[in-house]
């Protein structure tokens, strides 16, 4: 997958947000963006290979994955990114708007290209609300197909074609337990951030 896109609609949002707004992206791009490229991405790479169960039985150790990990974490953070950063694409669309409107009555409208008022101002406020709530209903669910956030070292699984309780083993769940509380760590410092302007933005 190509992330460039996500790149240049986040930079190209940039230049219409307020300081807070430009920390938001910050974030998105250095602290989300880069390190589940770089980082992240290749510690789950082989996670299917790397588990593990003390029995051979034909279907069993996939069941068993399957059960513990619905949706790859991998999978589900790049999902996360692109819902995340979709309504951004409302500000584009309405500045897009704005120029053409100007464009085919040869007249400028607006004060300043770059200024948040108006119109601009109520879909730069509706993309903070839905930049938030898609936020929060990733970090909800996280929590409830992994039963919290946790990489256990250890799984228990009875699901048939297993013959009986067999144990399953993560690999390396120390290191993907750091990388889970950074990348939430950073979902809800986002959060924040968005709360943060949008507060500065009805106030100003």
């Amino acid at each position: 997958m190509s992330w460039a896109f996500l790149r240049d609609l986040l930079s190209g949002v940039n230049k219409y947000s307020t300081g807070i707004g430009r920390i938001w992206v910050a974030v998105v791009f250095l602290f989300r963006l880069l390190v589940y490229i770089v980082a992240a991405e290749n510690i789950w790479k082989y996670e299917h290979d790397e588990f593990e169960c003390n029995i051979k039985q034909p279907g069993c150790e996939n069941v068993c994955f399957d059960h513990f990990f619905p949706v790859s974490h991998i999978r589900l953070w790049a999902l996360q990114l692109i819902m995340v950063s979709t309504p951004s694409l409302l500000v584009v669309f309405h500045v897009a708007y704005r120029k053409n409107r100007e464009k085919h009555l040869s007249q400028k409208l607006y004060r300043s290209p770059g200024e948040i008022d108006g119109g601009l101002l109520w879909t730069y406020l509706t993309s903070l609300v839905l930049k938030t709530a898609i936020e929060i209903v990733f970090l909800v669910l996280f929590y409830k197909l992994y039963n919290g956030f946790e990489v256990p070292r250890l799984v228990k699984c009875d699901i048939r074609p297993c013959p009986n309780t067999v144990d399953c083993f993560i690999s390396k769940p120390t290191e993907k337990m750091i990388f889970l509380y950074f990348l939430l760590g950073t979902s809800c410092l986002c959060i924040a951030l968005n709360l943060s302007e949008f507060s500065y933005l009805i106030f100003k």
